[in-house]
């Protein structure tokens, strides 16, 4: 993914020129280097491994990060005595996520009073540098070889606009694979030898972690331009229209720069229904080659895009900040807008009284001469008299002894919960679903009261849908075996984007 972008880095000077000048600035400033700088680098470094970049997760919460980082200084202490690392868990995590030292993030999310944290790709890209000190038994070639040819060749060919050269370029990738496929009918079937396939696996696992690695570089990146539009709209003083203009100008920036474009193309990727189904299909296949089964990390292979899609949301969700900033922008501009009204009403009426007792000579007002409303005889609708309703009232005593308030109390409860529940487990496993195949899943308990609940789901979702050209039946067992049905509109449910 060509997105990878250091915050840090002085914009001023290309990456290979820089100078004394701009390395210097780096080491200054880069939150990085001080990192590296630190005198409790290795206690940090260490900490974000075993929290963040080994098991691989993200926004952890204060109390989880404390815990761990008790664990981490009892061990140490054991060590080295008390007096090595003296401050409790919090300072350290306090201290980290200072601005002046911003290793890690710490925000906070809408409806939870517990702070959250995260590495920043600066403190990220020291960790990866650190496991790097330490050397590799095996070092991935021959892949990064045939990873350079694939995309040189789709590089290459993909850029060409003469059709003569595309068309002879795929009649020679069909020849190739007409003769490969003679071969394998022949017998001949070459199979990729362990050291080629321990290759391969590496460079697989390699690039599933730059690109977790992206991920933070490109929120963080996004992240800085929403604050420069909190900044522009703060400290405003032009018109509203030409606030927006900028504003929107921004935005598209964002949606036509070479990351954004490049970002926009893999989630639409991500998104691909067809193309997730691939990817899952090939993880499956890659852990069941044998020259793998040995590998500690082979488990994690299969939940790679299971990784990559919490961390694609929450640079979505970064992006997202942007809209609502101009929504908020609009209902403050609206607010003083009418303020400023108010005040010139106030400024008018504050005149008027002052030249009450002595009005200025000669005009100094115009009135628009006044006018009269015609209203039309035919417009008005005709007399129509009020309609009388005779009411039977008589009252009838009822016989208490033929009514069975046993019903009265037979009450019961369905959990709505429950039923978004088994929705949401249906749709983990296709994008829509219709509610004979949600009941399917999950049988009917409660007969039609349940059914009712499905619908009062579906008309309060905006991922649903009923379609009243279509029906369906739904059945359920009563609790003496027998079986009853419903005919019902047909009722769609979809997996929310």
């Amino acid at each position: 993914m060509p997105f990878r972008v250091n915050p840090g880095r002085n914009s001023g000077h290309h990456e290979d020129q820089m100078d004394y000048y701009a390395i210097n600035a780096l080491r200054e400033n880069h939150a990085g280097w001080s990192l590296l700088r630190a005198q409790n680098a290795p206690l940090a470094v260490s900490f974000f491994m075993a929290a963040f970049t080994g098991p691989n997760q993200r926004n952890l919460g204060r109390q989880q990060l404390i815990d761990s980082l008790d664990d981490v200084l009892f061990g140490l202490r054991d060590t080295y005595g008390e007096d090595k690392f003296p401050r409790q868990a919090s300072e350290y995590l306090d201290d980290w996520a200072a601005p002046e030292k911003a290793w890690l993030r710490k925000y906070y999310v809408p409806g939870q009073d517990e702070p959250r944290y995260d590495l920043t790709a600066a403190a990220e890209d020291v960790v990866r540098w650190v496991e790097s000190l330490r050397g590799r038994d095996f070092v991935a070639t021959q892949s990064r070889l045939t990873s350079i040819f694939a995309v040189l060749k789709q590089l290459v060919q993909q850029s060409e606009t003469d059709p003569e050269v595309r068309l002879k370029e795929l009649q020679r990738q069909r020849d190739g694979i007409d003769a490969e496929m003679e071969r394998i009918r022949g017998g001949n079937i070459r199979v990729m030898t362990a050291p080629e396939a321990l290759d391969h696996f590496q460079q697989l696992t390699t690039l599933a972690k730059d690109l977790l690695s992206d991920f933070r570089e490109v929120e963080q990146n996004f992240r800085k331009l929403d604050r420069q539009v909190r900044e522009q709209i703060a400290t405003w003083d032009g018109t509203q229209g030409e606030l927006l203009e900028s504003i929107f100008a921004n935005q598209q920036d964002i949606s036509s720069s070479l990351q954004g474009r490049t970002f926009q193309g893999f989630w639409d990727y991500l998104m691909s229904p067809q193309l997730r189904t691939e990817l899952r299909d090939l993880l499956q296949r890659a852990t069941q080659i044998e020259a793998l089964a040995k590998q500690d990390n082979l488990h994690t292979v299969v939940n790679l895009h299971q990784d990559w899609l919490p961390a694609v949301e929450q640079t979505q969700g970064t992006v997202r900040q942007l809209s609502q900033q101009m929504r908020r922008l609009l209902d403050d501009k609206v607010f003083l807008e009418n303020k400023r009204i108010m005040q010139l009403i106030r400024s008018v009426e504050s005149g008027a009284l002052a030249t009450r007792e002595q009005p200025p000579s000669g005009d100094f007002m115009a009135i628009a001469a006044p006018s009269v409303d015609i209203t039309l005889p035919f417009e008005r609708p005709l007399y129509e008299p009020s309609r009388r309703v005779l009411v039977d009232d008589d009252i009838l005593t009822a016989d208490d002894a033929d009514v069975d308030a046993g019903a009265l109390f037979s009450q019961f409860h369905v959990d709505k919960e429950r039923l978004k529940a088994n929705i949401d487990a249906v749709l983990a496993e296709a994008e829509q679903a219709t509610l004979a195949e949600v009941t399917a899943a999950y049988p009917l308990s409660q007969g039609l009261a349940e059914i009712v609940a499905y619908y009062q789901l579906a008309t309060e979702s905006d991922w649903a849908s009923i379609n009243p050209e279509a029906e369906q039946q739904i059945s359920w067992q009563l609790p003496d075996g027998s079986i009853r049905e419903a005919t019902i509109e047909q009722i769609i449910f979809g997996r929310p984007a």
